[in-house]
C-alpha cells in the first residue's frame, strides 16, 4: 500500500507538471491576433513600436507610391497577418521642424522563415505598404508577404517626398545609409519576438533609390543579407544628378518658343523625332541577335551613330535638324566639364528612346513653359540643390551651373550615399548574393555606369575572375526597358523567385525568363551578362526555348 500511495503521489504529481506545461504552452502560443498585440511592448532601440493591428486575408490596395517604388499597377490577394507600425529617432532637426524615422513590418500567419527589406524610391519620405511586391512595374509575380516573408519598410528617415530634408544633416545621414541600418534592426527584433526565432534567410528588394538602398545593404551591412536584388539601382545618384542638369540644358538649347516667346522643354524633340530615332536604331542593330523583333538583345554590338539622321533635303521627313542631332549626341555622351572630364557615363542607344518612360525623365509632356514636368527638371533639381551640393544652395540658378564646380560640390554626399564601393568581399565570403537588374534603355540611372561598375568590381572583389564573380554577383540587362519597368521590353519578370532558389538551393540563374505586355505572347531569357539572348535560328520565335544565352 505504500508503494502504491508513493506511485499516485508521482504519477499526479507529474500529470500536474503536464498541466503546467500544456497551460504555459496555451500561454506561450495565444493566438495571432493576441501575439500581434502583444508587440507593443516590445522594446525598439532609440524608438518604439506606434500601431499593431491583426488583418485578416483580402485584397491590397494599389501601392499609392508606385511612381518612385517602381511597384506594378495591382492589387493582390493577401494573406492574413500582423502589420505593426514604429518609429525611431523622434526629434526636431535642425531647422526646428519635426523630424522622424517611420517603419512598418507585416507578419505573415503562415511565415516561411524568410524576411524581406522592401526598398523605397525618389526622395523616400514615405512608408509604403510593406508587402514586398516585385519593384518592375511590368511583372505580375506575387508579393512575398504571399510566399510566407516577413516584410519590411520605411520612410527613410523623414516625411514627405520633397527634398528639403537635405537641410539636416541627421537626415541626409539616414537617407544616405543610416535608417537602413536601424530598420534592419527593429525589423528583426519584431519578427524574433513574434516568431520565437530569428529568420533563417534574409533579403533585400528594392528599384530605383530602392534599387541604391539595395547595393548600400550589400556593400555597407554585408553580414545582414543573403540576398540583395537591385533593380534600375540609383547607385551613382551624386553624379546621375548632375547629369539631369545636363541634360535639361541641352535639351532646353533646341527647345522651340511657344507664342509668348518662352522656350518649351517638352517639345525639344517631339514623339515624331523620338520614334525616327527609336526606328534607326532598330534598323541597325535588331538583328544582331538573329532576329528582327523589335528587341536589341545584343545592345553592346550596336554601333549606331545618330549623324546618319541629318536631313539632307527638305521632302526627308524621316530626320532629325542638325542642331537636334548634336544635342541627341551631347546627351548620350554624357555630362563633362569643359575640359572633356566625364562627370556621369555615356549611355547606350536603344529602342526605349521613345517610350513614355524615357520621355518623363528628359523632356516630360507639360506645355506651359512655367511648368516643366521632365523629372530630371523637377525631382532632379531640388534633390541636386537641396541635398547634394554642400552646402545646400537652394537658390541655385541651374541654368548657369557651373559643370567645372560640379565634382566639388556633389563630393561630400556622394562619399555617404553613392553605392559605388566595389569591396565586397565579406558579402561574397558570406555566401550572400547579389543580382542586379538594368534596364538598357533607362533615362536617368545609365546602363553603361552599372556596367562599369559590376567590371570595377569583378576586378577588385573577385581579382578579374568572371567565373568567380558570378558565384555571388550577377547582373542582367533588360533591352528597351525603361526606369524599374516600361518601354518595348520583356519586363515581367521574377527576380525573388530567382535569388531564392540561388541562395537556398544553390542554384545560380544563368537567365530570367521574360515576358511582356509589349510584346503579347513573347517568352525569352534576359540573359546573365555578358551574354546576351539569341535566336537559334529556327524554331517558335515567342517560345523561351528557341534561344539561347551566347
Amino acid at each position: 500500500m505504500e508503494d502504491f500511495n508513493r506511485i499516485t503521489k508521482s504519477v499526479c504529481k507529474t500529470l500536474a507538471s503536464l498541466v503546467c506545461v500544456f497551460a504555459s504552452i496555451s500561454m506561450a502560443h495565444a493566438t495571432p491576433a493576441q501575439d500581434c498585440e502583444n508587440l507593443k511592448s516590445v522594446p525598439i532601440y532609440n524608438g518604439k513600436v506606434t500601431e499593431t493591428k491583426y488583418i485578416t486575408a483580402g485584397k491590397s490596395e494599389k501601392d499609392p507610391f508606385r511612381m518612385f517604388t517602381g511597384a506594378p499597377d495591382l492589387e493582390f490577394d493577401l494573406p492574413e497577418h500582423c502589420l505593426v507600425r514604429g518609429e525611431i529617432e523622434s526629434r526636431t532637426n535642425a531647422t526646428g521642424k519635426p523630424n522622424v524615422l517611420r517603419f512598418e513590418v507585416r507578419l505573415p500567419t503562415d511565415w516561411q522563415n524568410r524576411f524581406i527589406f522592401q526598398g523605397g524610391g525618389g526622395t523616400d519620405g514615405f512608408l509604403a505598404n510593406a508587402i514586398g511586391t516585385t519593384p518592375i512595374s511590368g511583372s505580375t509575380a506575387i508579393p512575398a508577404l504571399n510566399r510566407g516573408y516577413a516584410v519590411t519598410s520605411m520612410n527613410g528617415g523623414h516625411d514627405g517626398v520633397d527634398p528639403t530634408f537635405g537641410l539636416d544633416q541627421q537626415a541626409r545621414l539616414d537617407y544616405a545609409y543610416a535608417a537602413l541600418g536601424k530598420v534592419t534592426q527593429a525589423a528583426k527584433t519584431l519578427v524574433n519576438h513574434y516568431y520565437n526565432k530569428e529568420p533563417f534567410y534574409s533579403y533585400f528588394m528594392g528599384c530605383s533609390n530602392g534599387g541604391r538602398e539595395a547595393m548600400i545593404a550589400a556593400q555597407r551591412y554585408p553580414n545582414e543579407y543573403n540576398g540583395v536584388i537591385a533593380a534600375n539601382p540609383g547607385f551613382h545618384l551624386s553624379r546621375a544628378a548632375i547629369s539631369e542638369v545636363w541634360d535639361t540644358r541641352t535639351l532646353m538649347s533646341i527647345a522651340p518658343k511657344n507664342d509668348k516667346g518662352k522656350k518649351v522643354l517638352a517639345n525639344a524633340l517631339t514623339s515624331k523625332e523620338l520614334q525616327t530615332l527609336s526606328d534607326a536604331v532598330l534598323k541597325k542593330c535588331d538583328a544582331n541577335d538573329g532576329i528582327k523583333d523589335g528587341i536589341i538583345n545584343d545592345y553592346k554590338s550596336c554601333n549606331f551613330n545618330p549623324d546618319s539622321l541629318i536631313c539632307k533635303n527638305t521632302s526627308d521627313a524621316a530626320c532629325l535638324s542638325g542642331d537636334k542631332v548634336a544635342a541627341v549626341k551631347t546627351v548620350f555622351d554624357g555630362a563633362k566639364d569643359s575640359n572633356g572630364k566625364p562627370l556621369y557615363s555615356t549611355w547606350p542607344y536603344d529602342a526605349g528612346i521613345s517610350a513614355p518612360g524615357w520621355r518623363a525623365w528628359k523632356l516630360g509632356f507639360s506645355q506651359d513653359a512655367e511648368k516643366a514636368d521632365a523629372l530630371n527638371a523637377v525631382l532632379g533639381a531640388g534633390s541636386l540643390m537641396f541635398y547634394f551640393m554642400t552646402p545646400p544652395n537652394p537658390q541655385a540658378d541651374l541654368a548657369a551651373f557651373d559643370f567645372d564646380q560640379a565634382e566639388f560640390l556633389v563630393g561630400e554626399t556622394g562619399a555617404l550615399n553613392d553605392a559605388t564601393s566595389t569591396m565586397l568581399n565579406t558579402f561574397a565570403q558570406n555566401g550572400s548574393k547579389l543580382m542586379i537588374i538594368q534596364g538598357v534603355s533607362d533615362p536617368v540611372f545609365s546602363a553603361d555606369d552599372i556596367e562599369n561598375w559590376y567590371l570595377k568590381t569583378q576586378q577588385t572583389t573577385s581579382k578579374g575572375d568572371l567565373t568567380a564573380m558570378k558565384e555571388w554577383n550577377r547582373l542582367f540587362m533588360v533591352p528597351g526597358m525603361t526606369h524599374c519597368g516600361g518601354g518595348p521590353a520583356l519586363d515581367n519578370i521574377d527576380p525573388l523567385t530567382a535569388m531564392q532558389n540561388w541562395v537556398e538551393n544553390q542554384k545560380a540563374p544563368d537567365y530570367l525568363p521574360a515576358k511582356g505586355e509589349a510584346f503579347p505572347d513573347k517568352n525569352m531569357p534576359i540573359c546573365s551578362y555578358p551574354l546576351v539572348a539569341k535566336y537559334k535560328g529556327n524554331g517558335d520565335v515567342n517560345a523561351l526555348d528557341s534561344y539561347q544565352c551566347m
